[in-house]
C-alpha cells in the first residue's frame, strides 16, 4: 500500500494533475478500536431544559452603496421571513444618501490651493421584526447572513424579553 507522501511524488511531476487531485487519507481505524464517547450525534432533549430567548423587536440595519440592491436583499429578507411566519414589522429607507467627503491636497508639499474631493455616499435601510424566539432568530438570521450580497454592510439589534427580577415582584401577586 502507497503511503500518502509516496502518492504525492508520483503525482507530482504531472503538474494539471497535482491541481485536481485531492489527496486522502485512506487508512481507516477499526470500529473497535475508535474510542467510545458519552455523547450521541443525536440530541437527546437535555437542552429543553433550558428556556428558549424570547425577543420582542430585532432591528436590522443595513448599510450599502447601491440603493437598488439593497432593496432587493430587503425583499429577500422580508420573504424569509414571511416563510419562517415570523411577524414582520416597518421597514424603510432614508431619503438621501449620507455623504462623507474627504478633501486632500494634489501635491504632497506645496499648492495647498490645489484639491482634490473624494466622496461616498452610504445608503440605509432598516427592518423591524416582532416577536421571535431565540432558535428562530438564529435560523433565520444565519440565512439572511449567509446570502449578504457584496456592498452591503448588516448590524443586528436585539430587544430581549426577560423576566422581572424578584426583588421587583410585588408581595401580593
Amino acid at each position: 500500500m502507497l503511503k500518502l507522501s509516496q502518492l504525492y511524488q508520483r503525482l507530482a511531476p504531472t503538474a494539471l494533475w497535482t491541481n485536481s487531485v485531492r489527496l486522502c487519507s485512506t487508512q481507516v481505524t477499526p470500529p473497535a478500536a475508535q474510542p467510545q464517547s458519552n455523547f450521541s450525534p443525536i440530541a437527546t432533549g437535555d437542552s429543553a431544559d433550558v428556556p428558549d430567548k424570547l425577543y420582542s423587536r430585532v432591528e436590522l440595519q443595513m448599510k450599502g452603496i447601491d440603493p437598488e440592491v439593497m432593496k432587493s436583499y430587503a425583499y429577500f429578507a422580508k420573504t424569509a421571513a414571511e416563510h419562517l411566519d415570523i411577524e414582520v414589522g416597518k421597514h424603510w429607507a432614508l431619503r438621501k444618501a449620507v455623504k462623507d467627503r474627504l478633501t486632500l491636497l494634489k501635491s504632497v508639499h506645496i499648492y495647498k490651493h490645489h484639491r482634490v474631493q473624494y466622496e461616498v455616499r452610504n445608503y440605509y435601510r432598516f427592518m423591524h421584526f416582532h416577536k421571535l424566539t431565540g432558535s428562530t432568530l438564529d435560523t433565520f438570521l444565519e440565512y439572511i447572513e449567509r446570502n449578504l450580497p457584496e456592498g452591503v454592510a448588516l448590524k443586528v439589534t436585539k430587544v430581549e424579553q426577560q423576566e422581572l427580577p424578584e426583588h421587583l415582584k410585588s408581595e401580593g401577586a
